[in-house]
């Protein structure tokens, strides 16, 4: 029974673990960093409050950083059951989510380190603004990602007596 266990948590794949950080901040942050603004803009948080909102941009950075690695890992496992071209999509998908992400967590960190309080106010509207597209990003990777479970069966890579082979077979090479 311990071996069987054993087998089957080393099968399981971390990137669906991992996609929900950045999914779930992306969706978050927009709403985040516009009442964050707001209330700095009538004066209810000081300037140095969006610190909060630069630092959960970072942090969907590192996780959509992470679900790339762990995607990449699993790719061939996947690709044993679903064709490459819906993982490809996919996998270009979360590069423009992540690209975006990296811009506007860049974005983000311009009002800590800039002068005027205007200026700083206007680029971090425009870091909401950005919050936005990262989020319709997110969503369509996350579509795109559960087409690939739902429609075309990636998670039937790790199910079963199949799965325990193909992770003999990992371990193999």
């Amino acid at each position: 029974m311990r071996g069987e266990t054993e087998v089957l948590m080393s099968s399981l794949p971390l990137h669906p673990a991992i996609v929900h950080l950045p999914v779930a901040l992306a969706v978050l942050l927009p709403a985040l960093a516009l009442g964050v603004w707001f209330a700095w803009k009538k004066g209810w948080l000081p300037g140095r409050a969006w610190w909060v909102v630069a630092a959960l941009q970072g942090a969907l950075v590192v996780g959509a950083l992470a679900a790339i690695n762990t995607g990449e890992r699993e790719e061939e496992r996947v690709e044993k059951v679903v064709n490459e071209a819906a993982i490809e999509a996919h996998e270009e998908a979360a590069t423009l989510f992540t690209g975006a992400a990296v811009f506007v967590f860049a974005l983000s960190l311009i009002p800590l380190f800039v002068k005027p309080d205007g200026l700083k106010r206007a680029v971090a509207l425009g870091t909401a603004a950005g919050s936005v597209l990262v989020a319709g990003l997110a969503f369509n990777v996350g579509r795109q990602g559960g087409e690939l479970v739902y429609r075309h069966g990636a998670a039937s890579a790790y199910a079963g007596p199949a799965s325990a082979q193909a992770v003999a077979e990992q371990d193999d090479d």
